[in-house]
């Protein structure tokens, strides 16, 4: 595979360095986004290929523009200026040179605040340390456990195997999330934060995945459990995954999480916050980051 020569890899993307979106993003978890949001990069393409993804138009739909490395060091300057709590970098891995060069030149300027590696889980274990030579913080997903339902949705069944690598590569590196405050007042400067998305009837692989971070982290593993699934086209077309979570669901998942005793949890409401559903087909992707905005 030559990405320089034109041909795509399995994110779908050329050597061509494509963003989808750039700006103040209010949707992420409180300590990240805090009062002031976080500065995001969506970059187009994904290595993991989810056909179930809220960001299908970029993940999967090829969404997204070509941007010069010094057109965008200033736009990120700029981004920097309206005071950002930390820079967010949304699926970088398969940009990573110019990822790479994009860090070096920022905290060249001086640049200090915290850079973020939010990514799917599906990352290299032995990449990671090289990350976190650039990368405060760190955002991965932990989507699967059960070896047939990842193949299903994104077609490797050690899905599990290399996120949990990839997770304790993390924390061996950057510790857990700190701080950890709840209300966003504080936000966080370092560590791992750990997602998982409950989908609709999968609650029991939901606390499979719990039970085995408790085993590997101990109640210490920041954590933060979603509500937020919707049905994206591709659902409807597979006859899979085409209905939203249903509220038993995600409190059983819930009750999950109160008895393993985990001491730093981010709950969502039981059917997440649609606002933060994003087109990447209008300029400002999410609804609720333009209310935020408001006056």
């Amino acid at each position: 595979m030559n990405r320089r020569a034109g041909e795509r890899g399995c994110c779908g993307e050329t050597a061509a360095f494509r963003l989808a979106s750039i700006g103040v993003h209010h949707g992420e978890e409180p300590a990240i986004s805090g009062s002031k949001g976080s500065g995001t990069l969506f970059f187009s393409g994904c290595s993991c290929g989810c056909f179930f993804c809220q960001n299908h138009q970029i993940s999967r739909g090829g969404f997204g523009d070509a941007w010069e490395m010094d057109d965008l060091v200033e736009r990120v300057r700029g981004l920097i200026a309206e005071g950002v709590h930390n820079l967010n970098f949304v699926t970088p891995d398969h940009f990573w040179p110019h990822v790479e060069q994009l860090v070096r030149r920022l905290r060249s300027d001086g640049c200090t605040i915290p850079f973020l590696y939010n990514g799917s889980g599906y990352q290299r274990p032995d990449r990671i340390e090289l990350y976190a030579e650039s990368f405060e913080l760190f955002l991965p997903d932990f989507k699967f456990l059960d070896a047939s339902f990842a193949e299903w949705c994104m077609g490797d069944p050690a899905y599990g195997d290399i996120a949990l690598e990839a997770i304790r590569k993390m924390v061996e590196h950057r510790g857990f999330l700190r701080p950890f405050d709840e209300s966003g007042q504080v936000t966080a400067r370092e560590g791992v934060l750990v997602r998982h998305l409950v989908m609709p009837g999968h609650a029991d692989d939901s606390c499979a995945i719990l039970k085995l971070l408790h085993r590997e982290f101990g109640a210490g593993l920041p954590l933060s459990v979603m509500s937020q699934f919707t049905p994206v086209p591709e659902c409807a077309r597979r006859n899979s995954l085409n209905q939203r979570l249903r509220p038993e669901e995600y409190r059983q998942v819930v009750a999950c999480v109160e008895r393993l005793g985990f001491d730093h949890v981010y709950l969502q409401e039981e059917c997440g916050d649609d606002a933060f559903l994003p087109d990447f087909a209008e300029a400002e992707p999410f609804e609720g980051n333009r209310r935020e905005s408001m006056p």
